[in-house]
């Protein structure tokens, strides 16, 4: 046994001696705490719903404008909901959560698996003396401040703790300045609880284990920011308690690569700072990620393909677009989200082809979203038609030079879906491996994503419709994707029907910011119609648009959005083994 170890060894003994009790057999347990941790977001929409996730967000960057100016400035708080990016999510939500019936299941279902990670590590841990506490944290959700990483971090400011010399107004806001007034049913001391890591320490935890299915279980400066958090818990936890609790060890990330990379100068960057001035360069070489390694996690998103698959089309004429969320701008200085995800697409494509022989290579696909780009016509970085008014797509490799991923995994959605439609696949599944649990993103967002570019008469469910997911209604299409901009176009009603309005050119919308200056979420330009055939193959200058049929070179076949794992079991046998290996010491940082 070398030092390490046996230093290791010592303190091991130790904690036990302090947390640990004899069982009626005589056996020592050690208690162990573990943190699940997800990605979050609202159950049902409100606006006090949409006011606190906002502010949790941006509490993880303190180079952030609103970290520095709202969170903690009574004068800012009634102006939160009046700024553009809220209003956009307001009209999205509005659309999107009626579709479901007025309920994203995700909490529910992130729910089951929680419980059932515990029965499975209550059922292992007996056979190896260990007993579990549990807790969970969400990056960012609406309902639930108590399992924000740090509840009181927002109420009374950045050290957690009670303000006496004011520096920091406590957050206490219920909407009283909002033009409907107060929300009902506010709690306006709901941030000045424990939360996960508090509760754990209280109950006498020796050490905690925190397991990461944020976005499915690959590394992501979202969960980084939750660990960050937590670590921010312990140290004031133990300036408080004079003790020295250890930091958790996060599974996914146990040799703590996103730390050992971080950026160093300035002191206290983030993304919002721009580029670094210096960076800590570490090789991904031997810091993996074993969840996203796992071929059970593969394997379960490789089950859940299949159940898209259709009887009218052979595997050969079929294609797969796993469609990937990228990283914030800036954060692949220390953020490997990219490189994990091309693991596990790697571990997917390949169980496909080993299950489906006749399944073409070149027809398993990735794609991404799009970005901001320069617009010729001004110089100016902006949302453009092109890039579909997006700016989630920055899929920039581990420390890369903004560099996306190549080859078959590098493709925006639209061009994944031209190529493929172009190889005449008669068949596509959309999969989104970085979920495995439904949420209003793969259930309405993804779809008229999709639709808008190959149709909603081409979706799979279309004659038959899908009343469960969608009552009332059967089916997830707006008129218009990009529903929450600006609807009055120089004075009129603007056209967002891609036949046209009845005006030859009235579509798509004109743009409304004038050419010098941005254009920016709300204008009308950015929307596309959700027609019945799509704008891929379509040209306008040759027609009008049919709605029994594709003309010109519109997609011919069918496409279905797949549905994640939610409660397969195997989810929580998978975490449950990883979190197990890392309480018996199998995953050590050093």
């Amino acid at each position: 046994m070398d030092w390490k170890k046996m230093v290791r060894f010592v303190v091991l003994l130790f904690a036990l001696a302090c947390v640990c009790w004899p069982t009626s057999c005589g056996v020592v347990q050690e208690k162990i705490g573990v943190i699940f941790v997800v990605h979050g977001g609202m159950s049902e929409y409100n606006d006090q719903y949409l006011w606190d996730a906002g502010l949790q967000q941006f509490s993880f960057d303190p180079n952030h404008s609103v970290y520095k100016l709202a969170i903690w400035n009574p004068a800012q708080w009634g102006l939160v909901m009046q700024v553009e990016s809220s209003v956009k999510f307001q009209r999205k939500y509005l659309f999107e959560y009626p579709r479901l019936n007025g309920w994203d299941p995700f909490h529910d279902v992130t729910d089951l698996q929680f419980e059932d990670l515990k029965a499975e590590l209550n059922q292992r841990g007996e056979t190896e003396g260990l007993t579990f506490e549990y807790d969970w944290a969400a990056w960012m959700c609406g309902e639930c401040p108590a399992n924000y990483p740090y509840p009181r971090f927002i109420y009374y400011g950045p050290d957690g703790l009670a303000d006496p010399e004011g520096d920091y107004s406590d957050v206490t806001y219920c909407g009283e300045d909002e033009p409907g007034g107060a929300w009902a049913g506010c709690d306006p001391e709901r941030y000045n609880v424990d939360g996960p890591a508090e509760r754990l320490l209280k109950k006498g935890v020796s050490r905690i284990i925190m397991v990461d299915l944020t976005v499915g279980g690959v590394r992501f400066g979202k969960t980084y920011d939750v660990v960050q958090m937590t670590k921010r818990v312990i140290d004031d936890w133990n300036e408080e308690k004079g003790t020295a609790f250890p930091y958790p060890l996060w599974v996914n990330d146990y040799t703590n690569l996103m730390e050992r990379s971080f950026p160093s100068l300035p002191v206290g960057w983030t993304r919002s700072s721009g580029l670094p001035e210096e960076d800590q360069e570490v090789s991904l070489d031997g810091s993996p990620n074993p969840i996203a390694e796992d071929h059970l996690l593969a394997t379960l998103q490789v089950e859940a393909i299949e159940v898209s698959l259709s009887d009218a089309a052979s595997p050969a004429e079929t294609g797969i677009i796993l469609l990937n969320h990228a990283l914030h701008d800036n954060n692949e200085y220390f953020d490997p989200k990219i490189d994990d995800t091309l693991i596990l697409n790697n571990n997917i494509k390949a169980q496909l082809l080993a299950k489906y022989p006749d399944m073409v290579s070149e027809n398993i696909i990735g794609a991404y979203m799009g970005i901001k780009e320069v617009n010729p016509e001004n110089d100016l970085e902006e949302r453009t038609r092109e890039m579909r008014g997006e700016a989630l797509g920055y899929a920039w490799l581990y420390e890369s030079d903004k560099e996306l991923p190549g080859d078959e995994w590098g493709y925006r959605y639209w061009d994944a879906l031209e190529y493929l439609k172009n190889r005449g696949v008669k068949h596509i599944v959309i999969g989104f491996p970085q979920i495995v649990a439904d949420s209003v993103l793969n259930l309405v967002e993804f779809p008229n994503q999709i639709a808008k570019e190959i149709g909603k008469k081409t979706w799979a469910e279309w004659e038959t419709k899908d009343f469960t997911t969608y009552p009332g209604v059967g089916q997830p299409f707006t008129d218009y994707w990009g529903n929450w901009v600006d609807t009055i176009c120089d004075g009129e009603s603007c056209c967002f029907t891609m036949g046209g309005c009845g005006t030859p050119g009235d579509y798509p919308p004109p743009r409304q910011a004038s050419l010098d200056k941005k254009r920016d979420d709300m204008d009308p330009s950015l929307a596309y119609g959700v027609s019945e055939y799509g704008h891929l193959g379509y040209d306008p200058a040759l027609g009008a648009p049919d709605p029994d049929g594709p003309v010109q070179d519109q997609y011919t076949g069918t496409w279905a959005m797949y549905r994640p794992p939610n409660d397969d079991q195997r989810i929580a046998g998978l975490m449950a083994n990883h979190v197990l290996k890392a309480a018996l010491g199998e995953y050590d940082a050093d």
